[in-house]
């Protein structure tokens, strides 16, 4: 499966309030990244897309912020809802499985439903060694994935569900877990998916 293409159809061809991970505002995420960090903060979204956490990081000015994703089209629909503020963001269209980021450039990683979709042992591997990679020691990472009774499915692919414990496995030791909890996300047609949110410390 082309992920480029698939990425790129799903965010050409369906609004953004349409796809069922949609949030008005990404309230979760920004309250663990606001209590994590100490403005002015590096701060990388990965599979960001066309989410709009992005706006609520420059609203707050909490730093320098990145954000990675596969598609162009979803990194497109957000420089031009940004417009202007878009010329301070860095973006970066990459596969993170295949990506190349800094050494230790970011104090805080965020994932919200990227990960879950490496369904291939050897992705997950690349994706934990270049996290470990990029992210400062004593650094923050944040990950949501569907939790292990979540769906088994989403946007016509299968995905991996977490425990916290299962998630933790997934990375590389050079992460603690520092927290986490389940949260029930409510999809633009009323549908509910269970999430996991996980907050691990770089070592």
């Amino acid at each position: 499966m082309d992920r480029h293409l698939h990425w790129n159809t799903v965010f050409s061809t369906k609004p953004s309030d349409a796809v069922s991970w949609f949030q008005a505002k990404p309230e979760r995420s920004l309250a663990l990244i606001r209590e994590r960090v100490q403005p002015p903060a590096r701060i990388i979204d990965v599979g960001g897309g066309d989410s709009t956490l992005v706006d609520a990081l420059l609203a707050e000015r909490l730093g320098e912020i990145t954000v990675l994703d596969i598609s162009a089209a979803a990194l497109r629909r957000s420089r031009e809802r940004l417009g202007a503020q878009a010329d301070v963001v860095r973006w970066i269209e990459a596969d993170i499985t295949r990506a190349t980021l800094p050494t230790a450039a970011f104090d805080a990683w965020h994932d919200r439903a990227a990960f879950h979709f490496l369904t291939d042992p050897a992705d997950q591997a690349r994706y934990a060694s270049l996290a470990a990679d990029a992210i400062r020691p004593a650094g923050t990472l944040i990950i949501a994935t569907f939790a292990a009774d979540g769906p088994q499915r989403c946007s016509g692919l299968d995905v991996v569900r977490y425990s916290a414990d299962t998630l933790l496995q997934a990375l590389s030791a050079a992460f603690t877990l520092d927290d986490s909890f389940n949260e029930l996300h409510h999809t633009p047609t009323g549908a509910e998916q269970r999430f996991l949110f996980a907050v691990f410390r770089r070592r």
